[in-house]
């Protein structure tokens, strides 16, 4: 599990969520398939949580298709 914080915002953040392909976005810790989160907007108004905070949950699907993922979405977005 990690968290990336995007320079550019909260909308850069959403975008970069939907951007993905591999990623599932999802609110859990379980399973196997790899998660990706804008833990602020599950959260709502009020939120500790940075509004640009992405938070992953890596599952087994082979990690250089996922970090190519990622950083195709963050290319995209940003």
């Amino acid at each position: 599990m990690f968290s990336l914080q995007i320079r550019r915002g909260e909308k850069a953040a959403i975008e970069v969520a939907s951007r993905v392909e591999l990623w599932k976005r999802a609110t859990s810790l379980g399973g196997v398939e790899s998660l990706i989160e804008h833990r602020s907007s599950i959260e709502g108004a009020g939120s500790p949580c940075p509004c640009n905070l992405l938070r992953f949950s890596v599952g087994l699907e082979d990690a250089d298709e996922l970090y190519l993922d990622l950083t195709c979405s963050l290319a995209g977005a940003i």
